[in-house]
């Protein structure tokens, strides 16, 4: 399944900064980035947990904001993108 990622971690102080960092390291381990702070990730149901557990120890909840939207049929899924990025189409044929 996709699941999209999304942060808003306050970065007023030093520790929202370290957050931020933590909170993206953990998104770049599990999928691509798409925007600034908006991941794709490929992932099952079980990861998609683990995602969701890690995500949570490293955010602020008082603070910061964290939303995962779980995509289940991707076919269904229609993604229109716009500008210079190009994502990876995890479905389509690897080619190396």
């Amino acid at each position: 399944m996709l699941v999209i990622v999304c942060y808003d971690v306050n970065t007023e102080d030093r520790a929202g900064r370290r957050r931020l960092r933590r909170v993206a390291k953990v998104c770049e381990s599990t999928g691509q980035r798409v925007q600034k702070s908006v991941f794709e990730c490929q992932v099952d149901l079980a990861q998609m947990e683990e995602l969701e557990r890690r995500l949570l120890d490293e955010i602020d909840v008082n603070t910061d904001c964290l939303r995962l939207y779980r995509m289940a049929n991707t076919r269904g899924c229609e993604v229109r993108q716009h500008g210079a990025f190009r994502s990876t189409d995890f479905e389509g044929p690897l080619v190396l």
